[in-house]
């Protein structure tokens, strides 16, 4: 049958990428033939289906659907195929272990070897990213990186009437970033986590803790999470976090989230950073002035050219770019400019905080600090410093740290409209989406009648980066105009008073 092959083929590579050994076949086959209810094996030696993990695993789950192991839902199978690649993932000891004997070969060699394992045990969704759209655009702030997210699956009817139906009474784990998700086998509603395996990091005589997003955005895109399950926060500890983590890892960045609504990310209830080995169009931003910084000499600040308010800090010490950060911090969450709406306050409820990222270049720490309010009004309730409403039909939702520093994580549903909007310019039967229609007829006014698909191709490519950077300029609490650019200067003077 099928089905052993496969199974074999799977045994075979996971070999291969040094998941298991030799001397593991038989367990290990022995335990994926439990879960798919399997009580026997041939005993002619195999040849073995060749083909990668991702879809050696997919012909086993299909394989159980078509003989009602489970059913084709898709919380079933996820965690079958958690189960499954399970069998193959060494326990958390032997994964810490290994990491930290790489680790004192080189940080790089740490990573390589658990980004690789977190790819190869299919917690990482190599084929479901390879359904991401992405490319380059071209702007005045330098090339920014345009993604359409099509990796996270649809939920089918069953699986949606399963959830709704289901009572969530259940508090284990806290969140879906909670330490207690490794290993954790799954339920309806909820990720199956049982091939998930984190890395112990102390930081600061706490416990945290590496792991690898599994739907990467960008190159070794990780997330440094804490032991404690607490409210997000940002301060001068976060600052100290950050840099001691590039200390130990300098060939990674880390940031944070902002820790407030609206400017904040997705989850603000557990306390995480989110890191990587990926330069971002804002590391490579140039620097739009420098200044001094009263009563701290040794540390190097800037203003970047950016559509953000981001002012970046340079120095060979750490614990000076710590202290230096908690001073601006410190003057920021209380800074008023009536004239270009910053208000720190509204009543006990507080407006300003920041989005920092931290890396290690060129014999120095950097710490970057993007200046942010969540301050709504009549005139823009889904924020004053968020992407406003005209430009909604490209990205409306909170812009998170990954946007901040140049990388677009735009919805689905741009792929075919976007589609549709190459016809229109073509001068074809489109049906573009009312809202697009607008910013479509713009670009046929401004370009003309094109003539070939690569053309309006680039055309709509260049045009959606300038998109973005309006939705990143719209975040920016300081415009990138006259009035803008002299309230920057006059919170700068302010720091040093």
């Amino acid at each position: 049958m099928a089905i052993f092959e496969d199974l074999t083929g799977l045994i075979h590579k996971a070999q291969e990428v040094h998941l298991i050994e030799k001397q593991d076949e038989v367990y290990v086959r022995n335990q994926v033939l439990d879960l798919l209810n399997i009580q026997s094996f041939p005993n002619e030696e195999l040849t073995g289906t060749e083909d990668t993990i991702p879809n050696l695993l997919e012909k086993l789950i299909a394989y159980a659907i078509d003989h009602d192991v489970i059913e084709d839902i898709f919380d079933d199978k996820e965690i079958l195929s958690a189960k499954i690649m399970n069998c193959f993932v060494a326990r958390p000891s032997v994964v810490n272990n290994t990491f930290y004997d790489k680790y004192n070969e080189t940080p790089d060699a740490a990573t390589d070897y658990f980004y690789n394992l977190s790819k190869n045990s299919n917690y990482i969704q190599m084929n479901r990213i390879a359904n991401n759209v992405h490319y380059k655009a071209d702007t005045v702030y330098g090339e920014l990186d345009i993604t359409i997210n099509l990796s996270k699956p649809e939920k089918d009817p069953e699986q949606i009437k399963r959830e709704r139906e289901m009572k969530q009474s259940l508090d284990y784990p806290k969140c879906v970033l909670c330490r207690e998700n490794e290993g954790y086998v799954g339920r309806i509603g909820y990720p199956a986590r049982a091939n998930h395996r984190v890395i112990k990091v102390p930081i600061l005589n706490e416990n945290w803790y590496l792991q690898y997003s599994p739907y990467v955005y960008y190159n070794e895109h990780s997330i440094l999470l804490c032991e404690e399950h607490r409210d997000m926060k940002i301060d001068k500890q976060t600052f100290d976090r950050l840099l001691s983590f590039v200390d130990q890892f300098p060939h990674y960045f880390i940031g944070s989230n902002a820790d407030l609504p609206i400017v904040g990310g997705s989850i603000l209830s557990h306390d995480h950073y989110q890191a990587g080995r990926y330069e971002f169009a804002m590391t490579r931003a140039e620097d739009e002035f420098t200044f001094n910084l009263n009563g701290f000499p040794e540390v190097s600040a800037s203003v970047l050219n950016w559509p953000m308010s981001v002012i970046r800090l340079r120095g060979a010490d750490k614990e000076n770019l710590v202290e230096t950060g908690a001073h601006i911090l410190n003057v920021w969450q209380q800074y008023e400019d009536d004239e270009v709406n910053i208000i720190p306050f509204t009543g006990e409820t507080p407006h300003n905080t920041v989005t920092p990222i931290s890396r290690f270049r060129d014999g120095q720490f950097e710490l970057d600090l993007v200046l942010r309010n969540n301050r709504t009004s009549e005139d823009y309730p889904m924020g004053i410093f968020h992407p406003h409403e005209d430009v909604h039909h490209i990205k409306k939702e909170n812009i998170g740290l990954i946007e901040v520093m140049g990388l677009a994580v735009l919805p689905a549903r741009l792929k075919g409209e976007l589609e549709d909007i190459k016809a229109f310019l073509l001068d074809k039967n489109a049906d573009v989406a009312p809202y697009h229609m607008p910013w479509a007829e713009q670009m046929k006014n401004e370009h003309g009648l094109l003539s070939s698909l690569e053309e309006a191709e680039s055309i709509l490519h260049k045009e959606l980066g300038i998109k973005f950077a309006r939705v990143l300029e719209d975040a920016g609490v300081f415009k990138q105009n006259e009035t803008g650019q002299d309230a920057f200067k006059r919170f700068i003077d302010t720091l040093n008073k």
